[in-house]
């Protein structure tokens, strides 16, 4: 009997120590979105920090922004009472006054948008408590591995739409039509140079033309003249 009682009170205490242990190991902050295609705009997130300490209140909530996202695209949405909304050159703050003890944080926040091709997004967060406690939820949770101690608020998202793809036409691989009206003023015309260079090739050409000719004609008539004054008078 006394056997039976001892067994039974380790099996309590083991119990006991178990969730002891695993209290304060099961408070996460978590976010999600309400929005889950990357690249989506004005996605709003949730955070929702769980209270783990037993004798002090949540005061604030520093959230440091993944790479994409600007503090200056982000919004207040919803904050507990009291709390303010503060942007930093990393992210932003929630806080004020103390909640309750074992009173969990939420508070909501509007992005301008999504970063494009990114499907996890990590928000590290630090929870500071009134008695000047901070948890740091800040380890990077990666695909396909143990979630670490301190998980940081994971948001995965779906791949967002991919851009159309578009193939070049016959017309648009020749080369473009020119443009009409007079050119802007300080801009050298780029067609008429050609065509100019090509009327002064002719006039050159045409002139050496005649030079030769007419040469060719003050020969012909000297040697004229020549047999002429040497054929033998048959008078």
């Amino acid at each position: 009997m006394r056997n039976g009682f001892r067994w039974s009170a380790v099996g309590a205490l083991a119990g006991l120590g178990v969730l002891a242990l695993a209290g304060p190991a099961a408070a996460h902050v978590e976010v999600s979105a309400d929005k889950d295609r990357a690249g989506a705009s004005d996605v709003t997130l949730t955070f929702h920090g769980e209270a783990e300490s037993t004798s002090a209140g949540i005061k604030s909530e520093r959230v440091v922004l993944p790479e994409g996202i600007y503090p200056a695209t982000v919004t207040l949405v919803k904050a507990p009472a009291g709390w303010t909304f503060t942007r930093g050159a990393d992210g932003f703050t929630v806080g004020g006054k103390a909640l309750k003890v074992g009173a969990d944080a939420e508070w909501k926040v509007k992005i301008a948008k999504l970063p494009d091709g990114e499907t996890r997004l990590s928000f590290k967060t630090l929870e500071t408590y009134g008695d000047g406690k901070v948890s740091r939820w800040i380890e990077i949770q990666k695909a396909g591995a143990d979630e670490p101690d301190n998980p940081a608020p994971l948001v995965t998202l779906k791949p967002g739409p991919k851009a159309p793809v578009t193939s070049a036409t016959p017309s648009e691989t020749t080369s473009a039509p020119a443009a009409s009206g007079p050119a802007p003023a300080g801009v050298a015309p780029t067609t008429p140079a050609p065509a100019q260079a090509a009327v002064e090739d002719d006039g050159g050409t045409s002139l050496w033309w005649v030079w030769v000719t007419v040469g060719a004609l003050v020969v012909a008539g000297g040697a004229v003249l020549l047999l002429r004054r040497r054929r033998p008078d048959r008078s």
